[in-house]
């Protein structure tokens, strides 16, 4: 007689994660239907800068448009984040929680430091800048989460993807932000030579210091 002895298969439940790039793709379909023309003006921002000059008010932070699309980078930015630790060891990439809390941290950090940008704009009387300022950041910030969304479900759904092709990724990124921020101080010279002690403060205060503290955290806790 045969004794057959089952083993539990043990299967990754990824629904969670496919429902969201379905979600992302839906979002970006309904934005582009919507507005049409000014998602055309964005779709082209890397080869020109039309798309930052007609939408270059304060306004336009708030809108449909904006916040759509920063939904689906934040998702993106999540994703991407998560897909990096799980390469790397420190994750896996179907913990559903663990993305959750790595969303969640994203958007509570965009989001307070967004106000405490406001804030120092009042008390310094640069609000104005400040919220153009921004505009450019999240316009960009949100073109990068575009730009990765696709490369997520790549390094998502194939298990055989080389370590060096997130740090890769990592690399663009970083020389991408770089990239924008120098854009964006050319763009608004003649406000920040107005007020430069002000933006030297701003720029120590709001733009290095919590990515060094983040850095800091991170290595420290991995030591």
């Amino acid at each position: 007689m045969i004794e057959h002895v089952l083993h539990p298969r043990i299967t990754e439940n990824k629904d969670w994660a496919t429902l969201l790039f379905v979600l992302s793709f839906a979002i970006i379909a309904i934005t582009k239907s919507v507005f049409e023309n000014r998602f055309g003006d964005f779709a082209n921002l890397i080869f020109s800068n039309k798309y930052t000059k007609i939408y270059k008010d304060s306004s336009h932070l708030k809108s449909g448009f904006t916040v759509s699309l920063f939904l689906v980078q934040v998702i993106s930015f999540a994703f991407f984040i998560q897909l990096s630790l799980s390469q790397f060891g420190y994750a896996t990439k179907t913990d559903w929680i663990l993305y959750i809390q790595i969303i969640t941290f994203l958007i509570f950090f965009i989001l307070s430091k967004y106000l405490i940008e406001k804030i120092i704009g009042t008390a310094f009387n640069m609000e104005e800048f400040v919220e153009q300022f921004n505009l450019q950041k999240v316009t960009y910030r949100t073109y990068i989460g575009l730009f990765i969304l696709p490369i997520n479900i790549i390094l998502f759904y194939y298990d055989t993807i080389s370590r060096n092709i997130p740090l890769f990724i990592i690399s663009i990124v970083l020389i991408m932000s770089i990239l924008t921020y120098i854009i964006s101080i050319k763009n608004y010279q003649n406000l920040i030579l107005g007020k430069l002690f002000y933006f030297i403060l701003y720029l120590c205060a709001l733009e290095i210091a919590p990515y060094y503290f983040m850095y800091y955290w991170l290595t420290k806790g991995s030591a």
